[in-house]
């Protein structure tokens, strides 16, 4: 029998390598709007957040009319002009399809806006691995538990049998919100130091690894 019946996926920096981009694009997005340009570190501090959430962190004096600036500068850098790669981390497809074929569901808790997962689904074609997904203008931010609550919900699944997989900090606290498992990726945002915060029931180097927690073992 399966440990879980749900397997809920984090996906920047979880199933694809887009942290350098990400970091990139923010740091450009500062530097155009004569900004101060906040480091690596502190970018990496709030992958996983929601755009909003971000800049409040980020640049806090912000007023709204340079968020949006910032919201618009962003979008152009990491759709159209900044060309940093972010290929999917190697073995996720493979994950993917061994957990579906295993009897999981597989859905997708994101700080992306709908729009952007809706693209990059698209463009992998990993739609077809999911049954469902949220992201953060359609609850509230991480690490709130609202995405993964609905979730649970939409897919008819009790807490107990579902986990969060993420490369973040906010990804496993909003798991611990939400009273559902976590399992964290150390080759993403944050350290396993930093993941090891959030007391999650283990820490992988790769995304094949997760199968080694997640499947029975034989």
């Amino acid at each position: 029998m399966n440990r879980y019946d749900l397997v809920i996926f984090d996906w920047d920096g979880t199933l694809m390598d887009s942290v350098g981009k990400i970091v990139a694009c923010m740091q450009q997005t500062a530097n155009l709007l004569d900004m101060a340009i906040p480091s690596e570190a502190s970018i990496r501090d709030i992958i996983g957040l929601s755009m909003n959430e971000a800049l409040n962190v980020l640049h806090p004096a912000a007023c709204e009319v340079t968020r949006q600036q910032m919201i618009d500068v962003y979008r152009e850098q990491y759709l159209q002009l900044n060309q940093t790669p972010s290929p999917l981390f190697d073995g996720t497809e493979q994950l993917l399809l061994t957990l579906k074929k295993s009897g999981h569901h597989l859905a997708v808790a994101t700080g992306k806006a709908r729009a952007g997962l809706d693209r990059v689904l698209n463009e992998t074609g990993f739609r077809q691995h999911f049954n469902a997904s949220r992201c953060a203008d359609e609850a509230q931010s991480k690490p709130h538990p609202q995405m993964l609550s609905q979730l649970l919900d939409e897919l008819k699944v009790a807490p107990n049998r579902a986990v969060m997989i993420g490369d973040s900090i906010h990804d496993l606290n909003m798991a611990n919100n939400a009273g559902i498992d976590a399992i964290g990726v150390s080759y993403g945002a944050h350290s396993a130091v930093k993941l090891a915060e959030a007391s999650p029931v283990a820490i992988v180097t790769s995304p094949i690894a997760l199968l080694d927690v997640i499947l029975p073992s034989k």
